[in-house]
């Protein structure tokens, strides 16, 4: 995040949340969103589905899935029109102006309307609430990124937040909202296959010479594979063994049947877990990891905000902490400079090797606080709850790059980007048709996290949420002959699940929504693994689908399909008996 959540509460009198459901999600920023609405803010909430956040909006944009584009083009439209743009912050801290906004003539409210259903005179009144706002922030989750042009609607966002000058000050920013714990600190840990720690690029020698001189290997100069490649890069021969660590693939991945496939034709899968996940019943070997009340170490937040993690209780049986597991497995690779004895070893090489970013946040510091962002330098510097202060951005030239983007649901709209310099364009992979005529859209529950790895074996909340649903609107759901709490079939042309109906008006007509958390009816059989050029974020959250009312018997006969390619009875069989010493059906 470019803010801190709790600036958000205290000095933001617009929020723009868009691809999120953060009152499901994210219910500790949501409480925060709450907060600011008391205090007098006004709240806009750009999404498809009838979420608990856009029953509290003061506007509801009720965007179709994957149109964001047209949405925030709309909006700069407006106040670009109407001269409610920041104009000094324009001129100082920004380049690129004069593009976006040739690029956004078109996106006139009776346009947008046109495209996408939303009332002219609500998009008019968000685009001047947002516009006029003292301090505005945007608050975005994988709503936005996880399209085929992902990168197009985060730019789009950054160029609505420049534009207004809601930048560099708290209560503004454009703030991504991590689906994961730590999942910000594995990036900045270098998580990704074009970084160092740091964000430092592997392509760049001066980068690779600081961590060569340290580690005492040379370094790749190419980035690595991203994860949505690594399933065609194992059937063709490129990948012949895979390490998976906290990570569910199989269940999380787009097209997940195809990278289960995949997976079964390596020479060896490793898979380093808490528990015996549906990608580690696939595994060679699996090594039993400790996890995260059973160690020390720490975690960095949405906010950048580095945190120490201290450990409750012991790791049961020969369960380890990941740090000592890779340890070990270098030293028996006769690489010998993995010999750490403690997490504050680690961390203090880090460090080291990136002091401008993680220099100044020493354990001692953290001991007393209750965190410190970073970019932190110096052990006498407070660290950095918001980034840009004062309009100075990460570039060469010290100033946001503005880019125009376009989109059209159906092609391309090449004629355009081809009149601007640096222009970014989307559109949508597959479309409803005639076959296939829902289009799917998929996301998660409040009261289940991710995969299910672990909210699954809690009781308590398998009671509030015991099986997968899929929402249907009422009028769709009539003249398919559905009742809410009837089978269904969901299919696309990957795949199909079954599970109960919910009836709702949560969604609109003609789109249907469901999760991944149950491997009984894991939607992300179905997705589709349609990547961004860019980030290579795969398009999870549009697809093209159908709906059929089944009996209950051909429900049971597709369960017990799922039963066996999840391989339930290989878990059922080990619980109780791994390595890790977890009882899994205890937990």
């Amino acid at each position: 995040m470019t803010n801190s959540v709790p600036e958000i509460g205290q000095y933001s009198d617009v929020i723009f949340i868009i691809g999120s459901n953060t009152a499901e999600c994210h219910p500790l920023i949501a409480r925060q969103v709450i907060k600011a609405k008391e205090r007098g803010a006004k709240l806009i909430v750009a999404d498809p589905r009838l979420t608990e956040m856009a029953n509290k909006a003061d506007i509801w944009l009720r965007v179709p899935a994957g149109y964001n584009i047209s949405l925030i083009n709309g909006l700069l439209h407006i106040i670009v029109k109407e001269n409610l743009y920041n104009s000094d912050f324009v001129q100082n801290h920004a380049e690129g102006f004069d593009e976006v906004a040739r690029a956004v003539e078109d996106y006139t409210p009776a346009y947008v309307e046109k495209l996408t259903g939303i009332p002219q005179q609500d998009l008019v009144e968000a685009a001047r609430f947002f516009g006029r706002a003292k301090n505005a922030t945007i608050l975005y989750c994988m709503g936005v990124t996880q399209f085929s042009y992902g990168t197009g609607n985060v730019v789009s966002l950054s160029n609505l937040a420049v534009v207004t000058g809601n930048m560099g000050r708290p209560g503004t920013g454009v703030n991504p909202l991590r689906g994961q714990n730590n999942v910000q600190g594995a990036c900045d840990m270098g998580c990704l296959s074009n970084v160092l720690p740091g964000y430092l690029a592997v392509t760049d020698e001066k980068n690779r010479a600081r961590f060569e001189k340290e580690w005492h290997v040379r370094l790749p100069s190419k980035p690595g594979l991203r994860i949505p490649e690594i399933g065609d890069a194992i059937l063709n021969g490129r990948v012949r063994a895979a390490y998976v660590f906290g990570e569910n693939p199989v269940m999380s991945d787009p097209d997940s049947s195809h990278l289960r496939h995949a997976f079964e034709h390596l020479d060896l899968l490793v898979v380093q877990d808490i528990f015996l996940t549906e990608t580690a019943r696939l595994a060679h070997v699996v090594l039993p990891a400790a996890c995260w009340g059973e160690k020390e170490g720490t975690f960095t937040n949405t906010e950048r905000r580095v945190q120490r993690v201290r450990k409750a209780v012991n790791p049961p049986g020969e369960a380890r902490d990941d740090w000592w597991i890779f340890s070990a497995l270098a030293q028996k690779m006769d690489y010998g400079r993995m010999n750490y004895l403690h997490p504050q070893e680690i961390w203090d090489e880090v460090r080291r090797l990136v002091p401008e970013k993680f220099g100044g946040i020493s354990y001692d510091r953290l001991e007393k606080a209750r965190g410190i962002s970073w970019p932190c330098p110096a052990e006498d510097h407070p660290g950095t709850p918001f980034l840009y202060e004062g309009g100075k951005f990460a570039t060469a030239s010290g100033k946001a790059n503005l880019r125009p983007v376009f989109f059209d649901p159906t092609r391309l709209p090449e004629e355009k980007v081809k009149q601007f310099k640096h222009a970014l364009a989307g559109k949508i992979t597959e479309l409803p048709d005639e076959e296939y005529p829902f289009t799917l859209t998929t996301g998660r529950r409040g009261y289940h996290y991710h995969t299910g790895t672990m909210t699954r074996k809690s009781w308590p909340i398998t009671q509030v949420t015991p099986q997968q649903l899929i929402e249907i609107n009422p009028r769709d759901a009539r003249k398919l002959g559905i009742e809410d709490g009837d089978f269904v079939k969901l299919s696309t042309r990957r795949g199909s699940i079954a599970a109960k109906a919910w009836v709702t008006e949560r969604v609109p007509e003609k789109t249907v929504f469901t999760s991944f958390h149950f491997w009984e009816a894991n939607v992300n059989e179905l997705t589709i693994n349609s990547t961004d050029p860019v980030a290579c974020i795969p398009e999870f959250k549009v697809a093209a689908a159908k709906v059929e009312k089944i009996t209950p018997a051909e429900f049971q006969a597709i369960l017990q399909e799922k039963k066996k390619k999840y391989l339930v009875d290989l878990e059922e069989e080990v619980a109780g008996q791994s390595k890790s010493g977890r009882r899994e059906a205890h937990v």
